[in-house]
């Protein structure tokens, strides 16, 4: 299942690759002949999703590499810093779209032959809908951070599309050239509000913040109603890509044989792995009188210990 996931991965990152490449070549030349600033604007942010699902495509293929003797824990951290790098190109982006245009505000220029932006704009739209849905579809099923930052991507470009197809049409209707400029603005805006967005998610993640709190809830239920199970304590979550990375110090009967032991703790991998693969799930086993308090092992022990 991780190898088909990991191709999957990489065959989504290729079709955002290609739509990109054509949505910015078509974007700058129309922007360039019709000398409207807000397609030029759209081609750089088209320009943008190209390098970042570029990134994304070599994020994922270098994630999926197995654990190295340099990199125990896999090569995962690469898409959480992919996700980062994709968020700073958005910001830059939206700084030099405001840039752009307050020149243009200063030295106006009247648009041209703006029926040719309005067809490149409905279909940024409708490409960039299609394939955004298949790489959010495939994040969501691989827990791929590459995939969903760049998925974001082209769904912001999607609104920032219909703003851009709605504003060159007010202006070809009423003849109001600046609102091309004013539009351009207002697409930078979303821009840089998805992209700082996305730097706090990939800050967090890079300093290995735990894992969604209903995530934890669902492992603390998972390992409690297992029936060997007297208590757990130190369970500790966090990402590391697509991956998961779990451990916990697990309390058991001290007289249970090493077997049973190995097989509950087996039992518990596989349960957690069901839920939340691909995971790596590390277990430290006690014995129920190694903490002060636990005695006999009283079976009450289990619901007062549970979160300890």
């Amino acid at each position: 299942m991780e190898g088909y996931h990991n191709q999957l991965k990489q065959q989504t990152a290729r079709i955002s690759v290609v739509s990109n490449t054509l949505l910015v070549v078509l974007k700058l030349l129309v922007g360039v002949f019709t000398g409207a600033v807000s397609i030029i604007s759209e081609a750089a942010h088209s320009a943008v999703d190209l390098i970042a699902a570029l990134v994304a495509y070599l994020a994922v293929k270098k994630s999926s590499q197995p654990p190295d003797s340099q990199h125990a824990y896999g090569h995962g951290k690469i898409e959480n810093l992919s996700a980062a790098f994709e968020a700073v190109l958005i910001v830059i982006a939206a700084l030099w779209i405001v840039y752009e245009s307050v020149q243009k505000i200063k030295s106006p220029h009247v648009p041209e032959f703006l029926e040719y932006g309005l067809l490149v704009m409905a279909l940024s739209m409708i490409v960039n809908y299609w394939v955004s849905g298949k790489l959010y579809a495939v994040a969501q099923l691989t827990g791929s951070h590459a995939l969903e930052a760049d998925a974001l991507h082209l769904r912001a470009d999607i609104w920032t599309s219909a703003g851009v197809l709605i504003g060159l049409t007010i202006i070809k209707l009423t003849g109001l050239y600046w609102l091309d400029p004013v539009i351009a603005i207002a697409v930078a805006m979303i821009v840089f509000k998805a992209g700082f967005s996305m730097t706090m998610k990939s800050v967090y993640e890079l300093t290995d913040i735990c894992l969604p709190v209903q995530e934890e809830e669902a492992i603390r239920a998972i390992v409690i109603h297992h029936p060997a199970v007297i208590a757990f304590h130190q369970l500790r979550t966090r990402r590391s890509g697509s991956f998961r990375l779990i451990d916990m110090h697990l309390v058991l009967q001290k007289n249970m044989h090493l077997d049973k032991a190995h097989a509950v703790c087996d039992e518990i991998e596989l349960l957690i792995k069901q839920q939340f693969a691909p995971c790596d799930v590390t277990i430290h086993l006690e014995p129920c009188d190694y903490h002060e308090g636990f005695g006999a092992c009283p079976a009450e022990c289990k619901e007062k210990c549970k979160n300890e």
